[in-house]
């Protein structure tokens, strides 16, 4: 008989009609790194949600050691050692590190918070995952990088933690974090805590985990060892097709005509004399290590933060851009990195994040048109391929890359002509990448522009015909990517 810490035994769940999960079954043995594969919308983060009793399961059970558990809520999942990471960060900004790691448990003193014993703890907590930053820090000073690590930092905080979720845990991490967070997972594994691990970054998958499962439409469609698979057994069974070319070629687009001129643009914490053209039908690669200055950058041209210095021209014209309606205004749209926070109104639905660029679109004789506004919805979410349970869905139910689809969908409601993308594919499968990527071929070949902040390599090599490499907030150099090599980005990039 197998030692299993968790059996999964025909769980099913559905929203709104719609089927979420059907008849889910898996086993996780102790001390085993088990990924879980599958497509946007398949059905992998609703599975961690109940099994953290963030859902309640429609059927099916749960065992933990053999017996059959009841979750109802996170307190439960705590209770039997279940702790998870979720793919989107759940901080609250205006607490310190140490506030969030222990928030609903500080440690108290004569009814008071113990702040020693609370910075102490967290010490411990960040140590053990081997990161050194003050417990004090504010959680709004940190990057999106950053606030990941105190995610798993406090994930593992809980001395009872005997099964850990993990979604996404690396989408926003450097290379070195990720390091650290294998090294964490490995020490884990030998003190015979589990790992369900979900991502999208197959590699990863290959250097960490044990066992594979994957999910699609809802099913299992098969568990399996990792050793001796491919990547391409793995996308296969994730999508249920090949997809022969990750990035999917296209014409050249682009001309001679400059839409965007960015001249001298410096701000004193983060970028300096930051010069560059962007021309009708471009992609124009923005590449660097993390903290380089890349998303601070595309945040300065998009008027969100102040500018010290320099100008921007669209079309010829010099332009103020102050904020991001006035970047709106001049035909700009951006796709920050962190689409919870400030790229969704996660409360409202589908059909009204999809409306809220362009309201005006949808008037009649000044009056809102619902008919309107469901027609243009339901357009964009048919070609956008979103899953979605109909346009009333709240939009943080959807899983993250259909989340993604839809901010993507907002802006292509708008009359813009020049799309910011910051890691647009962060947090998204093979197949919905690929989709992403043919879209943006579509736009410049509609003689949109698009500026790419990527932290992949190969995506951004893939997809851009120049690349900007970012170091230390400047342009270290400004290359054809059709002659470049990787060597090339590295030798600029550090």
């Amino acid at each position: 008989m197998q030692d299993y810490i968790l059996e999964v035994e025909n769980i099913s769940k559905a929203f709104l009609g719609v089927k979420a999960l059907d008849q889910v079954s898996f086993k996780i043995k102790k001390g085993e790194v088990h990924a879980l594969v599958g497509e946007n919308g398949a059905g992998k983060s609703t599975l961690m949600k109940i099994l953290n009793g963030n859902y309640k399961k429609d059927q099916g059970t749960v065992k933990i050691d053999g017996k059959e558990v009841d979750i109802q809520n996170p307190n439960d999942a705590k209770a039997h050692g279940i702790s998870i990471i979720f793919q989107e960060l759940n901080l609250v900004s205006l607490l310190s590190i140490a506030e969030n790691i222990y928030i609903g448990r500080l440690p108290k003193k004569n009814g008071l918070v113990d702040w020693k014993k609370l910075y102490e703890d967290t010490e411990l907590a960040l140590k053990r995952i081997g990161y050194d930053i003050d417990p004090g820090t504010k959680i709004g000073t940190l990057s999106v990088a950053q606030r990941q690590m105190i995610e798993i930092a406090r994930a593992l905080s809980y001395p009872t933690t005997r099964i850990l979720l993990m979604d996404e845990p690396t989408a926003t991490l450097t290379t070195k974090e990720v390091e650290i967070l294998f090294e964490v997972v490995r020490s884990l594994k030998k003190q015979g805590i589990s790992v369900i691990f979900i991502s999208h970054k197959l590699e990863e998958l290959f250097e960490i985990c044990d066992t594979l499962t994957v999910i699609r439409d809802g099913q299992v469609i098969e568990t399996m060892p990792i050793e001796g698979l491919t990547k391409d057994d793995v996308t296969s069974k994730m999508i249920g097709r090949e997809i022969t070319n990750i990035y999917p070629k296209r014409k050249k687009t682009h001309t001679d005509e400059v839409v965007l001129k960015v001249e001298k643009l410096s701000h004193k914490d983060a970028y300096r004399d930051i010069s560059f053209e962007l021309h009708k039908g471009e992609v124009l690669g923005m590449a660097g290590l993390v903290g380089a200055g890349r998303t601070e950058i595309a945040r300065g041209i998009f008027g969100i933060d102040y500018k010290d210095s320099g100008d921007i021209y669209i079309n010829g014209s010099k332009v103020k851009i102050n904020s991001p309606a006035d970047a709106i205004k001049y035909g700009i749209c951006y796709l920050s990195e962190d689409r919870k926070s400030e790229g969704l109104m996660g409360s409202m639905s589908v059909k009204h994040n999809i409306s809220a660029a362009n309201v005006e679109k949808l008037l009649v004789n000044g009056v809102l048109s619902q008919k309107k506004e469901e027609e243009i919805a339901n357009e964009l979410v048919e070609a956008l391929k979103v899953k979605t349970s109909g346009l009333e869905q709240t939009v943080f139910n959807l899983s993250g890359g259909n989340m993604q689809k839809v901010v993507l969908a907002k802006w292509l409601n708008t009359n813009v002509d020049i799309f910011i993308f910051d890691e647009p594919t962060r947090g998204i499968d093979v197949g919905a990448k690929y989709e992403i990527y043919q879209l943006i071929n579509r736009l410049v070949e509609q003689g949109k522009s698009v500026i790419m902040i990527s932290s992949e390599l190969p995506e951004v090599m893939g997809m851009s015909d120049r690349l900007l490499v970012i170091q230390r907030g400047r342009i270290a150099a400004d290359l054809e990517v059709e002659s470049m090599t990787p060597n090339d980005f590295i030798k600029y990039a550090i």
